[in-house]
């Protein structure tokens, strides 16, 4: 039994904190995944300048609401469903992530929990699980799956090398670079094509 593990964010959506950089003039938001491993301490980066310009939950919900997912990526997700079970691990929050499910057809989504004040203050973020895309394969694993992961950022490699076949998709030049045994696709097209290859 196959099943599929995706990122979200920079696979089948664009960054939604780039998005919410760009409408709310805030540069330093722009650091993602892909600048940032320690999640953890990306997150915390993230909260602190929240806090300084007094913006909050409903601001960024605002942002996404104008999100549309990539071109292509519903189709293709559509089309790799048809073919196997997919689940969107991501470390987005699930109060980020239901207008974007609802525009990629409700597909399956692992992710966290922001915490939130009353005044829409963002005052924390609980994580499902530690090191979670890397803990959710090997569970899936465990429970007689065989897993092929992609993505395109630093917290992705763990899922992407322990499954029997895993893939960088859009990824930075550097993490490329860093990990030239991944293979690395940069359309749709390819990324099905690589997946249905190693289909059971």
């Amino acid at each position: 039994m196959d099943i599929v593990c995706l990122d979200l964010e920079g696979v089948l959506v664009p960054e939604i904190w780039i998005a919410f950089a760009e409408a709310s003039g805030i540069p330093e938001l722009k650091k993602t995944t892909r600048d940032e491993p320690d999640y953890d301490k990306l997150m915390k980066y993230r909260l602190a300048i929240l806090k300084e310009h007094g913006l909050g939950l409903k601001e960024i919900q605002d942002t996404i609401a104008k999100i549309d997912p990539m071109p292509g990526a519903k189709d293709f997700l559509n089309e790799l469903r048809s073919l196997t079970q997919v689940i969107i691990i991501s470390d987005t929050f699930t109060q980020f992530a239901k207008p974007l499910m609802k525009k990629l057809g409700w597909p399956t989504i692992f992710c966290n929990t922001l915490e939130v004040a009353e005044s829409g203050e963002i005052t924390g973020f609980k994580m499902r699980i530690e090191n979670s895309k890397y803990t959710t394969v090997k569970a899936l694993q465990s429970i007689g799956y065989e897993t092929i992961a992609s993505g395109d950022s630093y917290n992705d490699l763990g899922m992407i090398k322990a499954s029997k076949a895993g893939f960088l998709f859009k990824s930075t030049d550097k993490i490329k670079a860093d990990n030239p045994e991944l293979p690395a696709y940069e359309t749709y097209e390819e990324l099905l094509t690589a997946i249905k290859a190693n289909l059971n």
